[in-house]
């Protein structure tokens, strides 16, 4: 569910209009709805009712807009970061590092020691060499690092061959038959604490089947673990769990039965459970708001050019994926067209051959379910400049990143001396 809705034949998000939006800010632009990404995180945590203390680690790659952030810190959310820029900026939005998981598969030493002094909840490590050097980085600092070990349980998600992270192929985690192992060489480094495990196997997923599978291969390793002496007392299930974004399909399980399948799997586990929701929570509380900038009949088909581009929504290029398309005041009939931006690359659509309310140039039409891994994936190729975001908070709403400038597109560049003229 989200709050983009009708009203008097126009859409609106929340209790603002998109046209008056338009106008005020220029498109194409990022909305973000904060009564949907409350609402979501709300359906998650209740659907973890049964289960003692979780920690839901919002993952900041999906969407890092400090608003966006600002409004989880509010609702208890904490973090699941991939680099010291994310890290820092769950820190600036107010989540506290208690609440802090760091995962990804190469951090850096700098990375380490900024996570261990800002004394972060969790360092999720991916293989021995990694151990090793957060070993050495915890010591020099005078610092214990607590860590979990990420599994890679060799589980096919059933997703995007290019989201999917954990089968052995895959370039995450420690395969199954060497976590005991390390977990024992962990004990044995000094500066690091194994608190425990995690895992997680891909991104929108449709099925509970190969999650379930992943978290019973995870209770059984610490099931060993404890066997053999060592403490287990944490487990971080990741995330992953899809959401609906054409509405012709079967939506993906909800919540609900995802905490009703874990709270299942890990009774007796005697863990204190994370989670890692990113595109669950903020993916059906964003759109990309574009204006029609042409019409172009064509030798083979209708194209629709947008101001919108793959540089600000790569999603379709990069995946070949759905989003559905809504006009922001719709008209009667239907027309058949594909929708283009104006980048030079023929791979810059939103969707081929839709059936759409008949478009003119001039009107508004809105890229749904964009607020996961759209403006943080955005680029300035074709030296377009980057787009704003806003966030709507029922009648208000407020620009929370500006539309990048020439100037500044331009300033990140230097001319080297030898060209400078006159040298």
């Amino acid at each position: 569910m989200d709050h983009f809705n009708d009203r008097n034949g126009a859409l609106f998000a929340e209790d603002v209009s998109l046209e008056a939006l338009a106008q005020a800010v220029g498109t194409p632009v990022y909305v973000y709805s904060t009564a949907t990404i409350r609402r979501h995180v709300r359906v998650f945590r209740d659907a973890l009712q049964g289960i003692p203390d979780p920690l839901i680690a919002f993952a900041v790659k999906a969407n890092p807009n400090l608003s966006v952030l600002r409004t989880l810190a509010l609702e208890g959310v904490g973090a699941d970061v991939v680099s010291e820029g994310e890290m820092r900026r769950a820190l600036a939005a107010g989540i506290p590092p208690s609440s802090i998981i760091f995962s990804g598969v190469g951090k850096t030493r700098d990375e380490m020691a900024a996570a261990l002094m800002a004394g972060i909840y969790q360092l999720n490590v991916e293989s021995e060499a990694e151990l090793h050097a957060l070993s050495e980085v915890a010591t020099a600092l005078g610092r214990t690092a607590d860590i979990a070990l990420r599994l890679n349980p060799d589980v096919d998600a059933g997703t995007h061959a290019k989201i999917s992270t954990g089968k052995r192929e895959n370039k995450f985690g420690i395969p199954d038959d060497q976590v005991e192992a390390l977990y024992a060489l962990a004990s044995r480094l000094p500066g690091l604490r194994p608190q425990g495990l995690a895992v997680h196997i891909g991104s929108q997923i449709a099925s509970l089947e190969p999650m379930e599978a992943a978290y019973r291969r995870l209770g059984e390793i610490i099931r060993r673990l404890r066997a053999a002496g060592l403490a287990v007392t944490r487990a971080d299930l990741g995330g992953g769990l899809g959401i609906p974004y054409d509405p012709s399909l079967s939506a993906p399980p909800p919540p609900s039965a995802y905490g009703e399948m874990v709270a299942r799997v890990t009774r007796g586990w005697d863990v204190r459970l994370a989670f890692e929701p990113g595109r669950l929570i903020v993916g059906n509380a964003g759109i990309l708001l574009a204006r029609v900038v042409a019409v172009k009949p064509g030798a083979a088909r209708t194209f629709v050019i947008l101001d919108a581009a793959m540089n600000d929504l790569i999603r379709p290029t990069l995946y070949g994926v759905f989003h559905h398309v809504r006009a922001v005041r719709p008209r009667p009939g239907t027309m058949i067209a594909t929708l283009a931006g104006p980048v030079c690359e023929t791979g810059d659509q939103f969707a081929e051959d839709r059936a759409i309310t008949p478009l003119q140039a001039g009107d508004l039409v809105a890229l749904m379910t964009a607020g996961a891994y759209g403006a943080t994936m955005a680029s300035t190729y074709n030296s377009r400049p980057l787009v704003p975001e806003v966030l709507v908070n029922g009648a208000e709403w407020a620009v929370v990143r500006p539309r990048q400038t020439y100037e500044e597109l331009l300033g990140q560049d230097r001319i080297a001396p030898w060209l400078e003229e006159g040298t």
